[in-house]
């Protein structure tokens, strides 16, 4: 009696694994679903569009995408961290996919200040006090601002490359030929013959600083095609002179922003619980992690991914950047 009684318990016990793995996996689906039905809210100057999944009590946490790739930089990182009870949302930054300007009035200002504010408002339009961030290239630079301008707002960061907080006094300073030559897209965009030519072919542009920044990433036709789409938004091209051409001085941006400009520029420390990240093999310009550590003065620890993974960990290593934003919630 006792064996077929502990038998039946295992049983049970397996049978009740199997279902929950099973509705696991088909709730995984339907999250990862929700890229093909992004969602709208008006937020400050932009009609935003964004993914949204997970429990809505859940934590929320806000994950950046960078230039020139999209929110399906997420594409497995969001759904797995739904799966754990997180609610994540994945919004376009300004120039990308379905995120538009309101008023044609308004400048498509690129400046990184505009972008943070930006995510500040959408966490307003959705009434989300405070997040896990998370971001790599310019959502990492969005996500570091926010993170010092509002560190309220900022449970805990994961910030790819680490500090990447600068001035147009900064930017304007000359660095090392070989650090410059890294930055050849930059002096580009800073032309009328680079404008038209971003403007000419932007697909091809991406694809090339995809493969220039992470080189052994052997992304397929369809998965870069899938981010591609974003980049035709009308407003794209605009917005990516606008910061490239901030950054170096060549533009003076918003009067609305000068006070965070200000503060920005006086490079301030980040105070809230921190994991930065770099790939084994990033092939677009990035600090030394040494360089930067010390300007992270909360809970902090810094991991170097595997030596293939480049500069977009998590599309190139979804498993060890969720695992990342999970371990930067509990610090």
């Amino acid at each position: 009696m006792f064996n077929k009684l502990a038998y039946s318990a295992v049983a049970l016990t397996v049978s009740l694994g199997t279902v929950m793995s099973c509705q696991a996996e088909a709730m995984g689906k339907d999250y990862a679903s929700a890229f093909n039905q992004v969602k709208q809210i008006n937020a400050g100057d932009l009609n935003v569009g964004y993914v949204d999944i997970g429990p809505k009590e859940g934590q929320p946490v806000i994950l950046l995408h960078g230039w020139p790739y999209d929110i399906h930089s997420y594409a497995e990182v969001a759904p797995a961290l739904a799966a754990k009870g997180y609610r994540v949302i994945v919004p376009s930054l300004r120039g990308y996919g379905t995120t538009r300007f309101i008023s044609d009035k308004t400048p498509r200002n690129g400046q990184p200040a505009a972008m943070a504010k930006d995510i500040v408002n959408l966490m307003d339009a959705l009434n989300i006090k405070q997040a896990v961030f998370a971001g790599y290239d310019w959502g990492a630079r969005t996500a570091d601002i926010v993170a010092a301008l509002w560190p309220e707002r900022v449970k805990s960061l994961v910030s790819v490359s680490g500090y990447l907080i600068s001035s147009q006094a900064i930017g304007k300073q000359p660095l090392p030929p070989k650090a410059e030559v890294q930055w050849w897209y930059q002096f580009y965009f800073a032309t009328p013959r680079g404008a038209e030519g971003y403007a000419k072919n932007t697909h091809d542009f991406a694809r090339l600083i995809w493969s220039q920044a992470s080189p052994d990433w052997k992304f397929s036709d369809a998965t870069f095609n899938a981010s591609a789409k974003s980049l035709d938004n009308p407003d794209h091209v605009a917005v990516t002179l606008s910061n490239y051409r901030w950054r170096l001085g060549l533009e003076k941006g918003e009067q609305k922003y000068d006070a965070y400009e200000q503060k920005l520029a006086k490079l301030p420390n980040i105070t809230v619980p921190t994991i930065t990240i770099e790939g084994g093999n990033n092939g677009a310009p990035h600090p030394a992690p040494a360089a930067y550590a010390g300007k992270f003065t909360g809970k902090y620890e810094h991991r170097t991914f595997g030596a293939t993974v480049g500069h977009n960990p998590p599309q190139e290593d979804p498993q060890d950047f969720v695992k990342a934003v999970v371990d930067a919630d509990k610090l």
